[in-house]
């Protein structure tokens, strides 16, 4: 069966980026269902699966980072107000059977994300 994780790394640091919280959302056409709520751990990964087995479904989900919160903790954050702040990637599952690992590359101005494995 499939599953989904996430992790954050702190680029401008080079370390993991720890304690950053994340919310999974699945979305119901205009409609955002909170499926859980997330902390990164010391190695900016999640302890478990955000979602396996029958959890783990066709449809299209968004990961929200906290970036800001992150940033500011780390004495990273720069002028207010943020240029990062909270960090929405909406995505989309298309084979349960498959492995979805989206982590998000990290920096106070700057981030990016891909499908890992």
């Amino acid at each position: 069966m499939g599953a989904l994780t996430t992790h954050v790394l702190d680029t401008a640091r080079g370390i993991p980026a720890a304690k950053l919280a994340i919310d999974l959302y699945r979305l119901d056409g205009e409609q955002r269902v909170l499926l859980g709520k997330y902390t990164t751990n010391s190695d900016g990964r999640v302890d478990a699966p955000l979602m396996q087995g029958d959890d783990f479904a066709l449809g299209t989900y968004e990961l929200v980072f906290h970036a800001g919160d992150y940033l500011l903790e780390t004495a990273q954050a720069g002028a207010r107000p943020l240029f990062l702040d909270v960090i929405p990637l909406r995505f989309s599952i298309s084979d349960v059977q498959s492995h979805y690992h989206v982590p998000l590359l990290l920096s106070p101005f700057g981030y990016s994300t891909y499908r890992g494995s």
